[in-house]
C-alpha cells in the first residue's frame, strides 16, 4: 500500500467515524438493528443490477472474435466490484482486476482491457444521467434554503464526476495505454519495453474499434442506466426494513444523489465517510432523521459485505488454483 493510499484510508476512516459519533453510535445501531435479517435481502436485490452491469460489460465484446460468456462477466463484475469496495486501489483497481479475470478465462489482453474500459466510461455516463434525474426530482423535496446548499453539494459532486469522465473519454481516444506505457519506460532505465508498449498500442486500437460499434455502444450504456435505476429498489427496501417507507422518487432520489456524492469521494478507499456525509445531507429532503440515513448508509455497507468478502475470498482461491495450475 502506497504512502497516499495510507493517508486516503486513514481519512476516510476517520471521516466515517466522526460522522457516526455526532449521531451516536447507539442511536445509528439501534435504527439498523431494526432492518434485522431483511439484509440479506438486499445483497440480493443487488445481484440484478450486477447482472445489468456485467452484460453492459459482454456486450461490448465482438462474440465473433472472443469467446465470452455472461457467467464469466458476472463473475470479473462480481469480483471487480469487491475490490472496489475494499482494496486500496482507488477506482482503478475494479477495472484491473475485471481484465485479469476475463484474460485467465482465455480472452486475450487486448479485447478485455478495451470492452472493461470502454463500458466503465459508460457506466460513468450513465450514472452522471441517473444523477441528472435525480437533481430533477429536488427542487420537490427542498425547501429553497436547504435546496441551495444541496444543489452546491450535488452540482461539485456532478462537476468532479463530470470533469474526471470527459478527461478519461479524451485520453482513451488520444491513445491512453500506449502514451502510459512510454511514459513509464522513460523511468525504467535499459529494460526493453517494446513488447509492453507494443500490446498497449494493440488496446488502444481495440478502443478505438470497441467506441466505432455504435450499436454495442448504445447498448452498453442503456444497459448500465438500466442498473442505476434497478438500483434503486435497494434504498426502497432498506427503508421499508428499517419502518420508514417512502415513495419509489423518493427513494430514487436518494439513490442516485447519493451514489454521485459517493463517486465523488472516489479517492477514498469505500469513499468511508464520504458516502455518510452524503446521506446526512440529503436526509432532511425527505423527512429522515439523520439516525435513519446513517442507518441507510450502514445497510448498504453491510450489503457491500455480504458480496464482497466472498468476492474476495472467490478471487484468492481463484488465483491460488491458477498458480497450482501453473506450477504443474
Amino acid at each position: 500500500m502506497t504512502r497516499a493510499a495510507i493517508w486516503l484510508l486513514s481519512a476516510g476512516v476517520l471521516l466515517f467515524a466522526g460522522v457516526l459519533i455526532s449521531q451516536g453510535f447507539t442511536a445509528v445501531f439501534a435504527t439498523l438493528a431494526v432492518a434485522g435479517w431483511g439484509l440479506p435481502l438486499v445483497a440480493l436485490i443487488h445481484v440484478v443490477p450486477l447482472v445489468l452491469d456485467a452484460a453492459s460489460i459482454r456486450v461490448m465484446f465482438d462474440t465473433t472474435k472472443v469467446r465470452s460468456s455472461l457467467r464469466d462477466a458476472v463473475f470479473a463484475r462480481w469480483v471487480g466490484e469487491s475490490a472496489n469496495s475494499f482494496l486500496p486501489a482507488g477506482p482503478i483497481g475494479g477495472p484491473v482486476v475485471m481484465v485479469r479475470y476475463l484474460v485467465q478465462r482465455g480472452m486475450s489482453m487486448r479485447d478485455a482491457a478495451a470492452g472493461v474500459t470502454v463500458s466503465t466510461t459508460l457506466q460513468t455516463l450513465a450514472q452522471i444521467i441517473f444523477a441528472l434525474l435525480g437533481m430533477m426530482l429536488l427542487g420537490a423535496h427542498a425547501s429553497q434554503a436547504s435546496e441551495h446548499s444541496v444543489r452546491t453539494a450535488l452540482l461539485l459532486a456532478s462537476g468532479v464526476l463530470a470533469f474526471c469522465l470527459a478527461g478519461f473519454y479524451l485520453m482513451q481516444r488520444r491513445g491512453l495505454f500506449g502514451k502510459l506505457m512510454r511514459a513509464l519506460a522513460r523511468f525504467a532505465g535499459k529494460r526493453d519495453w517494446s513488447k509492453v508498449t507494443s500490446q498497449a498500442d494493440a488496446i488502444d486500437s481495440a478502443v478505438q474499434d470497441a467506441y466505432g460499434r455504435t450499436g454495442r455502444v448504445a447498448a452498453s450504456f442503456f444497459l448500465s442506466l438500466l442498473g442505476w435505476l434497478i438500483g434503486t429498489a435497494e434504498v426502497y427496501v432498506i427503508l421499508q426494513l428499517l419502518r420508514f417507507p417512502v415513495g419509489w422518487s423518493d427513494a430514487l432520489m436518494l439513490e442516485s444523489l447519493g451514489q454521485a456524492i459517493r463517486a465523488a469521494g472516489f479517492a477514498i478507499p469505500g469513499s468511508l465517510g464520504v458516502q455518510e456525509g452524503g446521506y446526512l445531507l440529503l436526509a432532511p429532503l425527505v423527512g429522515l432523521r439523520p439516525e435513519t440515513a446513517l442507518a441507510l448508509s450502514l445497510a448498504k455497507r453491510a450489503r457491500e459485505v455480504l458480496l464482497g468478502v466472498p468476492g474476495l475470498l472467490y478471487l484468492h482461491l481463484s488465483e491460488r488454483g491458477r498458480r497450482r495450475r501453473l506450477a504443474i
